[in-house]
């Protein structure tokens, strides 16, 4: 059982499914990806704000050393962090993350969020004595054009955005000499972004889902929020197909072409969440869980992004 591939316009094959190490504890997520290499995992997400990228390292290097999996059989996806969108910065913070995941190249690099933040400090979050962020007004652009520098150069195979809106997007497309071949979104069958993945379709991008299981241990998250797994119609469909809540969800997502990495530390979740390439959700299933979508967002910046003028929230999509 492995884990179907999508075609990117970079010309690169990216495994449907992954791992998210968001939200993962250090001296957790390094026993988390072990076990998922071990059960055939062969992409994993991760990011510099995630802070357990070192711990990382270690674990792929111990996995092609034993013979668990192959470097051109793995797929890792990291991202710029918002104090790096300078140029010269986001050139660095490539080199940075290399050299915490201990790799020679990444698979793909995103752009983490367009806002920038306050670059001559070694912190991830720079905040005033308030605790308002201390904001750097770095253009993306720049931050982009770092990113093609580093595909020339061999440090990065594919490239691409995260939590951009689609005007954001736009001006991307409209300079970039390699256009973006993935957008990462909090994606989830109480958040379809249907006019996103319609905007994506039209330009080549493929689309990776975070939180696709409406994260129910997200911070965001608020009392009397809705939940997939005890959701009555994820858990009527679950019982149709002998499967859990949580596989339902992430089979829809892989039958509408969408790229999933769902985040768990326990290994029965983890061994779980990819047990789902055994079976199909037909057409009334899949209708049901198009119609559970609330337009929800869980992942509000607006509190700490929200006065940037590159915050991207605002938008409609």
């Amino acid at each position: 059982m492995s884990s179907p591939f999508i075609k990117l316009s970079s010309g690169f094959k990216m495994p449907q499914f992954g791992l998210g190490t968001w939200l993962a504890k250090p001296g957790e997520v390094a026993n988390a990806v072990e076990i998922a290499l071990k059960v055939g995992y062969q992409h994993i997400d991760c990011a510099v704000s995630y802070e357990n990228q070192h711990e990382i390292g270690p674990v792929f290097q111990k996995a092609f050393k034993d013979g668990v999996i192959k470097r051109e059989n793995l797929f890792v996806c990291s991202k710029v962090w918002n104090t790096r969108h300078s140029f010269d910065k986001a050139k660095l913070c490539v080199s940075e993350i290399l050299r915490d995941l201990q790799l020679d190249y990444l698979d793909l690099c995103l752009i983490h969020w367009p806002v920038g933040y306050d670059e001559e400090t070694n912190e991830i979050w720079p905040k005033h004595s308030d605790g308002r962020m201390r904001y750097s007004n770095v253009h993306y652009s720049e931050t982009w054009k770092a990113l093609e520098d580093c595909v020339e150069k061999g440090l990065v195979k594919s490239i691409g955005l995260s939590n951009f809106n689609h005007k954001q997007i736009e001006e991307i497309l409209g300079m970039a000499k390699i256009k973006p071949a993935v957008l990462q979104v909090e994606m989830h069958p109480y958040f379809q972004q249907k006019k996103m993945r319609d905007f994506c379709g039209k330009h080549g991008i493929a689309i990776t889902a975070y939180s696709p299981l409406a994260n129910p241990t997200m911070p965001f998250r608020k009392d009397g929020d809705p939940t997939i797994l005890t959701d009555s119609i994820f858990l009527r469909i679950a019982e149709k197909h002998g499967k859990s809540p949580a596989q339902v969800a992430l089979r829809w997502a892989i039958q509408e072409g969408i790229i999933v990495i769902p985040k768990s530390i326990s290994e029965k979740r983890i061994k779980e969440n990819f047990s789902i390439f055994d079976y199909e959700l037909d057409e009334k299933d899949m209708d049901e869980i198009r119609g559970v979508d609330r337009n929800w967002r869980i992942l509000n910046t607006v509190e700490r992004d929200g006065k940037h003028p590159f915050w991207g929230f605002g938008e409609e999509y």
